[in-house]
């Protein structure tokens, strides 16, 4: 079972920003954790009304104190002071983790200190990037990018909570909290800043201009159902159908047979220009290759096919068991943004034994797979960080095998679930959104979720959930999907008591099948059953992920939506 959160102390969200008029004194932290005694000294206007959406106020007003001496600050300025005081909170956990890690006890946690350094310095490389997008932007440019701002912020508390939850020793386990806790706190502030930002120059008084883009996101989705993602630019569409036509010439090619320019996957991604512009492209012949691949994140806009995902399999077996992390079981990584992959497989065969064992895991940003494979037990795909769409594809497992604090929508997919080891129950998700501002979650739409043979004429007797909440903001949505009859009538299963219950959101839309009937659901308070589109179309591909500007390049009148109309 993977590492638990404690419940964080809930947070109650009072959107009151423009009401800041002249002086506030004595605003309470919102978390109501520790410290809620805190009180936020006398401020200026202009910090009580950025920091008014924020979860730690005391936090976010200290972070921005040297700004709120400049009077002719902008919001843009506090914005800045937000992301560059959180990158200095998160180097100050980086360069404390190295002599913390010099008390790990064994082998695994020895691993999970350097996990979380590599971890840390994602988060680094991702908030640089945050301060460099809003410092090279104007006011208005800056609210037109919004959503790439919530994503690469919610990605860097994805990674801080992965740190967190790897780290098992208890000694350990406690100072890297420590460490990170002004972190969390700052990136949870900043990633909450960003989001209201609209309401922010509002109360600067600083007219919003909204852009066509922007303004597509908000129009109703059209139904759209092609052979590629409406999102695809025209350049990536052609290349698509060259490449089924077998007309496209690939970068490099791999065989095992020596018939290539490679034998294996990791020598063909060594082979990566370091100045390479446009797609990079890679063609795996068929064949089992037993090889642990990380695409690295300085290899972008890779586009990897195969020769069908039964045909070229990419193989490995680590797993928890054998004391490896999580992380560090995948057979297959992504991190470099822009990756697509089509027409492969990726598998773990450590079997159910062998606990969470990654066959798949993406943490790049714009990232899709089709006609794909992703075979294990538990834990088999690990949506990690960013936003993921998946297409077409085949996904199978049985604990928590779709996991993760991604941005993920899994469209026109066949789900399987398999046995599992005796006494254990079925769960097909587990997302790890932690916070409340995060812009992540879960998205299963027209899949079929069914049963392997193998678990076919005991279905009744194994029980299989939709889901359970990992984290505290867990968020999965499944519409529009065939839900076979082994799912079990309450549907979502708890993680430990009524741990998440209240905060996590849940829901279903016109879902059909046996095991799709709703009357038996369970009653948290986090579960919703969707009745009309409108509630339904925050969760599309255009909505949710923004799928439809996702390559520049492309023109896109639409957004995908329904199936059914």
């Amino acid at each position: 079972m993977k590492a638990t959160k404690a419940v964080a102390a809930s947070v109650s969200v009072l959107l009151v920003v423009g009401v800041c008029i002249g002086v506030i004194v004595g605003v309470t932290r919102k978390d109501g954790g520790g410290g809620s005694g805190d009180q936020i000294s006398s401020t200026s206007k202009s910090v009580s009304a950025i920091c008014e959406p924020t979860s730690y106020q005391q936090a976010c007003v200290n972070s921005l104190s040297a700004v709120a001496n400049n009077a002719s600050a902008t919001p843009k300025d506090f914005i800045m002071a937000a992301i560059q005081a959180t990158i200095q909170e998160v180097g100050s956990a980086l360069n404390k983790s190295g002599t913390i890690g010099a008390g790990a006890k064994d082998s695994t946690q020895k691993m999970a200190v350097e996990d979380c350094q590599d971890l840390l310095q994602f988060a680094i490389d991702e908030l640089q990037a945050s301060f460099s997008m809003v410092g090279d932007s104007d006011l208005h440019t800056v609210n037109d990018r919004v959503a790439e701002l919530q994503s690469w912020l919610s990605a860097v508390i994805s990674y801080q909570q992965t740190c967190q939850d790897g780290v098992t020793q208890p000694d350990l386990s406690s100072q890297i909290n420590q460490g990170l806790l002004n972190s969390t706190q700052l990136t949870s502030n900043a990633l909450a800043i960003v989001s209201a930002i609209s309401g922010i120059l509002t109360t600067f008084n600083i007219p919003i201009n909204t852009t066509a883009a922007s303004r597509r996101l908000l129009e109703a989705p059209e139904s759209v159902d092609g052979e590629f993602p409406e999102w695809f630019s025209r350049e990536d569409r052609m290349l698509m159908v060259k490449q089924g036509q077998g007309k496209v010439t690939p970068n490099a090619v791999v065989a095992k047979d020596g018939s290539g320019h490679y034998k294996t996957i990791a020598a063909a991604l060594a082979a990566y220009p370091k100045n390479q512009g446009g797609r990079y492209i890679i063609y795996v012949k068929a064949g089992v290759y037993d090889e642990y691949i990380t695409v690295t994140k300085d290899q972008v806009n890779i586009l990897m096919y195969g020769d069908g995902p039964r045909k070229t399999m990419v193989t490995g077996k680590k797993s928890n068991l054998a004391g490896i992390t999580t992380m560090r079981t995948a057979s297959f990584s992504v991190v470099g943004n822009g990756f697509i992959g089509k027409s492969m497989g990726f598998q773990n065969t450590a079997g159910p034994e062998g606990h969470q064992a990654v066959a798949l895991r993406v943490q790049s940003d714009l990232t899709a797979f089709y006609n794909c494979r992703m075979d294990g037990y538990q834990d088999t795909l690990y949506t990690q960080a960013h936003r993921q769409f998946y297409r077409n594809c085949v996904i199978s497992g049985t604990v928590d095998f779709i996991f993760g604090d991604a941005a993920a929508v899994i469209q026109n997919s066949l789900i399987i679930i398999r046995r599992p080891m005796d006494n254990q129950q079925n769960t097909v998700t587990a997302h790890g959104r932690t916070d409340p501002h995060e812009t992540t979650g879960l998205v299963i739409h027209n899949c079929r979720i069914v049963p392997e043979q193998k678990l076919y004429a005991a279905r009744f007797q194994i029980p299989s959930f939709l889901g359970r909440p990992w984290k505290e903001y867990s968020r999965t949505v499944i519409m529009e999907s065939t839900l076979g009859d082994l799912i079990q009538p309450a549907g979502w299963m708890p993680w430990a008591g009524n741990f998440a219950l209240d905060t996590l959101y849940y829901a279903e839309y016109a879902n059909q099948g046996p095991g799709a009937q709703t009357n038996k659901r369970v009653r948290w308070k986090g579960y919703h059953v969707l009745t009309n589109k409108n509630q339904a179309a925050p969760f599309t591909v255009g909505q949710f992920i923004q799928g439809n500007t996702w390559l520049k390049a492309a023109g896109i009148p639409y957004i995908v939506g329904f199936r059914r109309q």
